[in-house]
């Protein structure tokens, strides 16, 4: 459990390059209110100001030459790949699900008109997408799944002209490549910020749907700092401009004119827009893109943790105020969270001052670091908050992992049958102590612990013996979380008991 990964939910992840969605694709408001008669009082009160519809037909006008369409063309490893899907997205162990499944779609990147379906080694891969010129001698940003799988990128400008381009690096744990045409004096858009954009600010979208070049979508930021399950290591804005197949790597743009985002992501039910946009903020992308044109690929940093979600289960297991921070369920030997002091059982609060509310907040955090870089741990352990350092690590070593845990549980007994290990089985199993769990029911088997698993903590506690656990449960108000090692993977799962 050495690679991060989010629990994924059974929602299509849709790339907006013809698709989550990859977007390659193939191709006035009023209010009004009842009012009652109006007293003295209220009507002393100063109206609110009537906020005018922006108008984007200038943005359009103006930044409207800088964004290109990109077509796609290649091959890509289809069934006997069991790596990655017909689009050259990780499988998640889906193969032999029928294709017309919404589950078989999830995390799917789009990447031409039959979307590289399963049915033989290899296929050929069409697709479009979107970029934007940053710089008049052509250098391009666009997203990294646009680009995947390709042998030929050709890059189109609103001119007409069309330019072979070079790829010159992509960072998939970011979605963000650069491309470089050979052209001079090109039309650019400028860079803003994320820092001064708010929620309920409108934005607007140009890209190439379905193909369709130049296409004009605006709507508003639902929310900042959004972290998805298939891209950890990104803090996306949420939107709701309308994204489709084919607006992957077009620009997002502030009332300014100045581009906030790459619109990379949709969350959808049917594969098409549905009102839930996700963007890269440019500020990640632009860092991205410095060290692939000088060095040709991106570094991401490690803490080198197996995490899980706090739930209110694990809060009161815990004795936390509120189901907040990341869970380590384990922890690389040697690595930097090893060498800092972490332990399993330890809830990360906050990282160089900023909390952790969910514990995809935490990848994102890191991976956004550069492998050296120290940073500050706070800590709840045993009932304490503790403050760490570590150092963190590269990416590219050793990737995370988010650990997977049952929720559900039921009230009652905790149903667990223990006995002690045997010397050859804390061998095979690599334990220096735990009880084998021998049969399960209740609460424990409702939360999925299994026969055979090695319970090797309550609370956070090692475990030696029997009666430990039975004194460990006795004095739990509502839950208990048991750390269990199963085929060599540890994980900690929450059981209600009362």
């Amino acid at each position: 459990m050495n690679t991060l990964l989010l629990t994924p939910r059974r929602l299509v992840l849709a790339c907006a390059a013809a698709g989550v969605l990859a977007a390659a694709g193939v191709g006035a408001l009023s209010l009004s209110r009842a009012h009652a008669a109006p007293s003295p009082a209220a009507s002393a009160v100063t109206p609110a100001p009537v906020m005018a519809l922006p108008d984007f037909s200038q943005i359009a006008a103006r930044m409207g030459a800088a964004v290109v369409n990109i077509s796609v063309t290649g091959m890509t490893k289809t069934a006997g790949d069991d790596s990655t899907d017909g689009a050259g997205a990780p499988r998640h162990g889906m193969p032999g699900l029928d294709p017309n499944d919404p589950f078989f779609e999830f995390f799917r990147r789009f990447q031409g008109p039959n979307g590289g379906f399963p049915g033989q080694p290899e296929a050929p891969l069409h697709g479009q997408g979107s970029g934007f010129i940053i710089s008049p001698d052509g250098i391009i940003l666009t997203n990294a799944h646009v680009v995947r799988d390709a042998r030929e990128v050709m890059v189109k400008l609103t001119d007409r002209r069309e330019f072979r381009a070079k790829v010159l690096g992509a960072d998939p744990k970011s979605d963000v490549a650069v491309l470089k045409i050979d052209a001079k004096e090109l039309p650019v858009v400028p860079l803003g910020n994320t820092r001064d954009l708010k929620v309920g600010e409108w934005v607007l979208a140009i890209g190439s749907p379905f193909g369709f070049e130049n296409s004009v979508t605006a709507g508003v930021v639902s929310a900042k700092g959004r972290s998805l399950p298939d891209d950890s290591y990104v803090p996306f804005i949420q939107t709701d401009v309308a994204v489709n197949p084919g607006n992957s790597g077009g620009p997002l743009f502030n009332t300014r004119g100045e581009v906030v985002g790459i619109n990379s992501q949709i969350y959808s039910h049917t594969g098409g827009y549905q009102g839930l946009s996700f963007a890269i903020p440019i500020e990640l992308a632009s860092k991205v893109k410095d060290q692939i044109v000088a060095t040709g690929k991106a570094s991401h940093a490690r803490l080198g943790v197996a995490i899980q979600q706090v739930n209110q289960t694990f809060a009161d297991s815990f004795q936390l105020d509120k189901p907040e921070g990341a869970l380590v369920s384990s922890v690389d030997r040697d690595g930097p969270a090893d060498k800092a002091g972490l332990k399993s059982g330890d809830v990360i609060r906050k990282v160089n001052g900023q909390p952790i509310v969910t514990s995809s907040d935490l990848p994102a955090l890191i991976g956004n670091a550069m492998p050296g870089d120290q940073v500050s741990l706070e800590i709840w352990r045993q009932g304490k908050r503790e403050t760490l350092s570590a150092t963190l690590g590269d990416a590219t070593e050793k990737g995370f992992k988010l650990a997977k845990a049952d929720d559900a549980a039921t009230k009652g007994k905790l149903g667990l049958a223990l006995r002690a290990l045997q010397p050859q089985e804390k061998r095979a199993a690599g334990v220096a102590g735990g009880l084998l769990i021998e049969d399960t029911g209740g609460p424990a088997a409702a939360a999925g612990v299994q026969p055979g698993d090695v319970l090797l903590a309550v609370n956070g506690t090692p475990i030696e013996s029997v009666s430990q656990v039975r004194a460990m449960v006795a004095k739990a108000d509502k839950s208990v979380a048991l750390l269990i090692q199963r085929d060599g993977n540890k994980i900690f799962v929450p059981v209600r008991v009362g």
